[in-house]
């Protein structure tokens, strides 16, 4: 073993040193001389010296253009082998520009950002790319935002009520062609009800005031109050209109709250068949579900609402009104009905009046000017999503329908109907006895 390893290194060992020395000599000299081409992706452009009063379409509040070019490099191995879109920059000169040039990119416009490579001598060439760009008048204007009905899912045991304010506007400077795109489209902010944990709005409704426990508003917090708009920025906008400080979303409890009160039910008579349906020849005809007060039809069953707080509840269950309207069978087999309010723009202006009373917090964190828009919105709310429930949590369906010169009208809800019979029994033998 030794005998091999004096034969490999000490037997004539200055040859194999020069040797050696040339081999690295080569390597060296081949390594650095080698040309080697390579495609590197998404190299960004940024443009420098944009005269005063103008701006680049699609150039971003960095500098840098929303869109990437790819490169076609030549060079040096070791070079050509370090570079990437990380580390290599594209750079135009807008100076004296005046509307629509083509920008011809050549290795004269590519530096590196990393200061320890030297594009100099070992990049030998840049395939060059053509790049149309547009200098148009820099301006600054509002664009309009519409607040959107929320995505997502309310917390368990909440019901989503409304998001207000429903209009905002964003201040943006920008090209003016991208800038008057963006303000006659407008722009939309949605919110995603998934992001607000059920935690969120227990401890809201905890210390919410003890008249209004089942109304709970969430405000919206600063880092959801922000526009994204690429053609612009690569940074999101926040919304600098002062109303965005009163955005929120408010939920109520999803509990049933009885309504404790009987519902006048009519029929409206269409004056185009009134020739042959009319209060003379089809009548309401009283059961054990709509019962006549005082020549009043009224639906005398317990039922209860969803959707609305107590207190709009308190404020109109004295003006609520069941209507249906009247057709020949030829047209529907039943009639359709819905619930009314008699006179709401009183029932408004004393929920408005109510609740300002009240001196909520809520509401009072309000700008004054935004106090009662806030309010008549949530009263139409509340007013378009009430409905009638059973005691079983199921909506009232009705089924109302011409029959043998009367209009009959009965509950589809088997368990409600099932309640009327038991309640109407037991009033009979209460009487008898």
């Amino acid at each position: 073993m030794r005998t091999l390893l004096r034969r490999l290194f000490i037997n004539n060992w200055q040859r194999k040193l020069v040797s050696l020395v040339i081999a690295i000599i080569i390597w060296l000299v081949v390594n650095h001389s080698l040309t080697v081409n390579k495609t590197v992706h998404d190299v960004s452009v940024r443009v420098k010296n944009i005269p005063k009063g103008k701006a680049v379409e699609g150039l971003q509040s960095n500098g840098f253009l929303n869109k990437k070019i790819s490169l076609n490099l030549a060079g040096n191995k070791r070079l050509i082998e370090q570079l990437n879109s990380s580390n290599l920059e594209i750079v135009i000169d807008a100076a004296d520009k005046d509307s629509e040039w083509i920008a011809t990119i050549s290795k004269e416009n590519l530096i590196c950002r990393n200061p320890n490579i030297s594009l100099v001598r070992g990049l030998k060439k840049v395939s060059e790319v053509d790049l149309i760009l547009r200098l148009s008048k820099l301006v600054k204007e509002r664009i309009p935002i519409v607040v959107t009905e929320p995505i997502g899912e309310a917390p368990k045991g909440y019901q989503f009520n409304d998001v207000f304010p429903y209009h905002l506007y964003i201040s943006i400077q920008g090209p003016e062609d991208v800038v008057k795109r963006l303000k006659s489209k407008g722009l939309k902010l949605t919110f995603n009800l998934n992001e607000i944990t059920k935690n969120d709005l227990d401890s809201l409704h905890l210390n919410s005031e003890a008249t209004r426990l089942d109304e709970v508003s969430y405000s919206i917090p600063t880092r959801w109050k922000k526009i994204i708009l690429p053609s612009l920025t690569n940074k999101p906008l926040l919304i600098d209109d002062p109303k965005a400080n009163s955005l929120r979303i408010d939920f109520l409890k999803t509990d049933l709250i009885p309504l404790n009160k009987a519902i006048p039910i009519s029929i409206y008579y269409p004056e185009k068949h009134s020739a042959k349906i009319n209060p003379n020849t089809y009548k309401l005809r009283p059961n054990s579900f709509v019962k006549d007060l005082n020549g009043v039809m009224v639906i005398s069953s317990p039922l209860y609402v969803k959707g609305v707080s107590k207190l709009f509840l308190d404020i109109v269950k004295d003006r609520i009104q069941v209507v249906s309207v009247a057709a020949p069978k030829s047209e529907r087999k039943y009639l359709i009905w819905n619930v009314q309010f008699i006179y709401p723009h009183e029932l408004e202006n004393h929920y408005i009046a109510k609740v300002l009373a009240q001196k909520s917090q809520e509401v009072n964190n309000l700008a004054p000017r935004l106090r009662e828009e806030y309010l008549r919105n949530r009263f139409r709310n509340y007013m378009s999503r009430f409905r009638l429930f059973t005691a079983n949590n199921e909506k009232l369906t009705l089924k109302i329908e011409l029959h043998s010169k009367a209009i009959d009208i009965q509950p589809v809800n088997l368990s409600l109907m099932a309640n009327h019979e038991n309640a109407n029994n037991n009033s009979k033998k209460l009487a008898k006895s």
